[in-house]
């Protein structure tokens, strides 16, 4: 989904700055299965409000620069519902994490156990978070992706807890291709 799409699905919920969009992404309801950035929600918001498919209002801060608040307009909730018409793409998981455990044997065998322990880490805190997230007033769609998301979360982390002896206990029986350490 491009960041346009995903800035006028945030302004259906309501009101928001920037940066409030931003953070629906890193501690709110999408932060398990989208990602945008500042750098592409601010091009995208100019590029919406030039097209009339949201508003902008300042709204004046002593000592800061104006906060713009969007506002998604009628025809932006006629775009934003036309968009998500289309089948979305296939999903992909992106991972720095996979990326480098891939790699595991060119890496020390006490850095590939700290990268699982944190990651395992990192699994259980976005669990939790989940967990103690009450989407029931939001309706049926944010309650069924927010158990989704601990569907997926949860079998990740069982899979990391389940398997991590196999890929660092492993690696001494396969010294040549273990990483000099």
């Amino acid at each position: 989904m491009d960041v346009r799409t995903v800035c006028l699905g945030v302004l259906t919920l309501g009101d928001a700055t920037g940066y409030q969009i931003r953070k629906m992404f890193e501690d709110g309801p999408f932060q398990h299965f989208t990602d945008a950035g500042f750098g592409s929600i601010y091009p995208a918001l100019g590029r919406l409000h030039k097209e009339g498919l949201v508003t902008c209002e300042q709204q004046s801060q002593s000592g800061r620069p104006d906060k713009k608040i969007y506002s998604i307009t009628g025809t932006g909730r006629q775009a934003f519902a036309k968009a998500i018409r289309n089948a979305p793409g296939p999903d992909k998981i992106r991972s720095d994490f996979l990326f480098t455990l891939f790699f595991e044997h060119l890496l020390p065998q006490q850095l590939v156990a700290a990268a699982l322990d944190e990651q395992i880490a990192w699994y259980r805190a976005r669990l939790e978070h989940l967990r103690g997230c009450d989407r029931s007033g939001w309706g049926d769609g944010p309650v069924f992706v927010n158990r989704f998301g601990q569907a997926v979360y949860a079998a990740a982390l069982a899979f990391l807890e389940q398997n991590k002896p196999a890929l660092v206990d492993g690696r001494a029986k396969r010294p040549e291709r273990q990483a000099a350490e």
